[in-house]
């Protein structure tokens, strides 16, 4: 190989270094992580401490054994995840950041399900719309439908054809335009003895990566994600099924996304 080929494989130049001046890098780096995983640690620890609010409406979705209040959804535990999976009414299909999100559920379940959590998509789309896309991508897990209810509006994950026209959603615990009346987010939800529900805690826009373990992965890797397109990060992402053959040295081009990872 010539050397101009070389240099053209190398798109991020780095510096080589002796095995101790990489030591001393990776030990000032390693201090830097162990800050982020202690203040991780801290978040969390203040995350738990939030109080809760009793939810006041008592949510119906239609799940795939018939309508379900919200609190019946718990299957026996007393945390309940959603995921507010993008999926509104007349979809050809659900969003490919949802679904990336989504493609890490199966293989988590029963781990969360012995940590006293049960996890739940829930989307605007009516079952049978929902049903046609799950058994399309190979899910397994629970997904329910809020169509004809208040769930998604009041966790401010759908908006009214109005607000997004006048730039006026209502995201993220601030007012901003979006480009859609659907919108990505985690929810969690706790039962108590006497079968009450209450909400203990929401994330919006990139709160969502939590759901993301290949992210986690990725930014492992010395090209990291490789995402120049600061309003829609995750517009290189393809529902799994549409993905071309792995293994091509160049990312695929992006096709648009609709959501907005970088709220």
């Amino acid at each position: 190989m010539s050397s101009h080929a070389a240099t053209e494989a190398s798109p991020l130049p780095h510096s080589i270094v002796s095995s101790e001046q990489w030591l001393a890098r990776r030990k000032t780096l390693l201090a830097h992580e162990k800050e982020l995983t202690r203040l991780r640690d801290q978040v969390a620890r203040e995350r738990r401490a939030l109080p809760w609010k009793r939810l006041g409406k008592d949510y119906v979705l239609d799940a795939p054994e018939g309508r379900r209040a919200l609190s019946d959804l718990f299957e026996g535990r007393r945390q309940l995840l959603v995921q507010h999976f993008m999926l509104g009414p007349g979809w050809a299909q659900g969003c490919p950041s949802c679904s990336y999100m989504a493609d890490h559920v199966d293989g988590m379940k029963v781990h969360l399900a012995h940590r006293d959590i049960t996890v739940l998509a829930v989307s605007r789309a009516p079952l049978e719309e929902i049903e046609r896309f799950r058994q399309r991508m190979g899910w397994q897990f629970k997904w329910a439908s809020s169509f004809g209810s208040d769930f998604n509006f009041d966790f401010g994950v759908s908006f009214r054809p109005e607000d997004v026209a006048a730039g006026k959603v209502d995201y993220n615990y601030g007012v901003r335009s979006f480009p859609s009346d659907e919108a990505p987010g985690i929810s969690v939800f706790y039962r108590d003895d006497t079968g009450e529900v209450f909400h203990t805690y929401s994330t919006y826009g990139r709160g969502v990566e939590v759901m993301m373990g290949a992210y986690s992965l990725i930014d492992l890797t010395p090209l990291g994600r490789n995402e120049h397109n600061p309003e829609h990060a995750m517009d290189w992402v393809r529902h799994h099924d549409r993905y071309e053959p792995a293994g091509s040295a160049r990312p695929a081009p992006s096709a648009g996304t609709c959501c907005h990872p970088s709220t």
